[in-house]
């Protein structure tokens, strides 16, 4: 097989590249951003996640980096316990010690930062440099994130509509506070609905943590990360004294605050010789806590069918029908997870597990 440009140094384009090298396939990484704009924050893994990435990096390495969740604790926002689940193996891990992980297996020179990339005007299935000069490979795997700009110019149709959920991430080191809690993922929820705080403990010293809000409600996207934290210190002045304390402590250099889209109706996976993978062939809402499963997951098929098939157009095809319908379920979980999000607390379901299960 000929040379593959894989488009995006995130997790989905590390994870094919790992991939990639188990089966001696040729390929070059192209990533837009610096190298240092990719640190980001952190995610939730479950088992199924782990079994895929176990395979790309070494288990005792990998645990090392984060921590395993023992449960799911639902508070209401001043404290009062309302619910809690055993979690089976949900890992949490930052995305700057995954990303440093995946990138152990990947030879410096074969990844390329600063670099645009857009499809060929000239050529179909091919792609080219900002600049006008050709991209020497057979195959396009494109990972360039959920409002990738390679497939919105390839599906000039498509339409995504912004979700009524706005998000706020940062991480915080303060060796106290993760002491203080255990490995649990903690979940505070206004009892009037569509506003939380989120906890997760990733070691000894450093907690991820997230505020979901309904932005028909709360104007979050209108704060610079300036004013975030006076308006988030206002917002949360009645809640559990954990939640204030991390706000108040927390340094907001690198905060993020996340307008979430999602596609009205999901592209093809592929056209001509470029293919999806990740956010880039199916965004799929942070109330899921599947992105990195799915990006792992279609990573492994993808190569499994590259292997095997002769044909690139049949491997992309095989892909696409195993992968679609499994992520047509995570779509519609997530959905119905942001309902419930949004209604009081006393009209949620049983089912309180923010993680969409097949």
């Amino acid at each position: 097989m000929n040379k593959i440009a894989v488009v995006g140094a995130g997790i989905s384009g590390l994870s094919m590249a790992n991939y990639l090298e188990k089966y001696n396939i040729d390929y070059h990484i192209y990533e837009r951003r610096k190298k240092e704009d990719l640190a980001g924050h952190g995610f939730l893994i479950p088992q199924e996640g782990i079994e895929y990435l176990t395979q790309i990096i070494d288990p005792a390495l990998l645990f090392k980096h984060g921590s395993f969740l023992k449960k799911y604790i639902q508070y209401s926002h001043t404290g009062k316990k309302l619910a809690e689940k055993d979690l089976n193996n949900v890992f949490a891990i930052s995305r700057h010690s995954l990303i440093q992980l995946l990138s152990e297996n990947i030879s410096p020179e074969k990844i390329t930062y600063n670099a645009t990339v857009i499809p060929s005007d000239t050529e179909k299935g091919k792609l080219k440099h900002s600049d006008g000069a050709a991209i020497d490979a057979e195959i396009a795997i494109v990972s360039d994130g959920s409002r990738s700009r390679i497939r919105r110019n390839l599906f000039k149709d498509e339409k995504m509509r912004q979700v009524r959920e706005n998000e706020v991430v940062n991480i915080i080191k303060n060796q106290d506070i993760a002491a203080s809690i255990e490995n649990d993922f903690m979940k505070f929820h206004h009892d009037q609905g569509g506003l939380t705080f989120g906890i997760l403990k990733l070691s000894h010293d450093t907690i991820l943590w997230y505020s979901q809000f309904d932005n028909e409600k709360y104007k979050v996207n209108e704060h610079t990360a300036e004013n975030l934290k006076k308006y988030m210190l206002e917002l949360f002045a009645d809640w559990h004294p954990l939640v204030s304390s991390i706000i108040q402590q927390s340094n907001y250099e690198n905060v993020h605050l996340w307008c979430v889209y999602e596609l009205e109706e999901l592209n093809p996976f592929y056209k001509d010789n470029i293919v999806f993978i990740g956010d880039a062939a199916h965004p799929l809402i942070p109330f899921t806590s599947q992105g990195v499963t799915s990006a792992l997951k279609d990573s492994y098929i993808l190569t499994k069918y590259l292997v095997e098939e002769h044909s690139i157009r049949e491997a992309f095809r095989k892909y696409e029908m195993e992968r679609k319908p499994e992520i047509e379920i995570h779509i519609n979980n997530g959905r119905i997870l942001l309902n419930q999000f949004l209604l009081p607390t006393d009209q949620h379901t049983d089912n309180i597990l923010p993680i969409s299960y097949k």
